[in-house]
């Protein structure tokens, strides 16, 4: 089996080049860079099966070129900061909806079997009711939101008028090592790199606010599963735990691994555009795709932290300018 990766040397899915190549599968990764490092697929940089193409979603003809005899599109590249989306709400949609377009284009005319798009569990805005199940109406609260639903409803409709084999996943909120460190980046990457300059954790709000985090492993192996599983084609998936974990208990859990409790936090204002609270909704998914999330978030949380120590910091651009 042959599959493209956009965004493959990125966060996500760099891992799921990594189980890819480990099922035997030929991989092409597809990324302009702009956010991805060729030092996360360093692990898999010499497998044979696998291929780089530096390039952009947004150049037609390289996309075509990309998705040449491939049987899976693993569509992950995109911008996917809900603060970057509310300072340049025009660039986040071409690149998340227009490239998702290109994508959809390109793999209809190649004629790929299976398109599995990655989507995000902050197309449901602020729930009135949780956990969010699939069918929930879609209220985004944010360009970048905005940009995955209209991007999934591209993806039906393709899927709807031309036969293309499409499953959008909406992924919980993610985390795990290679996460990118910077002003963008969630809420974990954030506590870390001020628990471990010793400045306390920096919470917006009264951190009563509630997520969804889902292992980096366990969201690529749904991913593997939706395109091995003709029965997920046209549908829409969940991708989380199912479990609620406020901002207070994830800055003490991750002061407590590191032994550093005693720092406390600090609070700011909400910041525009968050929702309050998020929990999913994945029966659905472990029905029709024999999910089962495997990583518990102390693990997860531990893992993290402890690549986070052992990563290179010469390879990050950003530093903790907190006071």
């Amino acid at each position: 089996m042959k599959a493209l990766v956009t965004g493959g040397a990125g966060f996500i899915g760099s891992h799921l080049v990594e189980q890819l190549l480990s099922g035997g599968w030929e991989v092409t990764v597809l990324d302009d860079f702009s956010s991805g490092r060729k030092e996360n697929l360093a692990a898999v940089m010499a497998d044979k099966n696998l291929r780089i193409v530096n390039g952009n979603i947004l150049d037609a003809d390289t996309v075509a070129n990309s998705l040449a005899e491939v049987d899976a599109c693993f569509h992950l590249a995109a911008v996917v900061s809900n603060i970057k989306s509310l300072e340049n709400p025009r660039m986040v949609n071409e690149v998340n909806v227009s490239g998702t377009i290109n994508m959809l284009e390109a793999a209809r005319k190649a004629e790929v079997d299976r398109f599995v798009y990655a989507s995000s569990c902050a197309v449901y805005g602020e729930a009135q009711t949780l956990p969010v199940k699939e069918e929930t109406p879609l209220a985004p609260r944010t360009p970048y939101a905005a940009s995955k639903a209209a991007a999934e409803q591209y993806c039906t409709a393709f899927y709807r008028t031309y036969g293309l084999g499409v499953t959008c996943l909406r992924f919980a909120n993610v985390y795990g090592s290679r996460r990118s460190v910077g002003p963008y980046s969630g809420v974990i990457v954030q506590f870390a790199e001020r628990l471990m300059n010793d400045h306390p954790p920096l919470i917006y709000g009264d951190g009563l606010q509630t997520r969804d985090f889902v292992y980096s492993t366990d969201v690529a192996e749904a991913s593997v599963l939706a395109a091995q599983n003709p029965n997920s084609t046209g549908m829409v998936l969940n991708v989380g735990t199912g479990v609620a974990t406020s901002i207070n208990d994830l800055a003490a859990l991750m002061a407590k691994i590191l032994r550093k409790a005693h720092l406390g936090v600090v609070r700011e204002e909400p910041r525009a555009g968050e929702i309050k609270f998020s929990q999913v909704e994945n029966s659905a998914t472990k029905r029709i795709l024999g999910f089962e999330p495997r990583v518990r978030l102390d693990e997860g949380v531990g893992n993290f932290l402890k690549w986070y120590a052992e990563k290179d910091r010469k390879t990050e651009t950003y530093h903790s300018s907190a006071p």
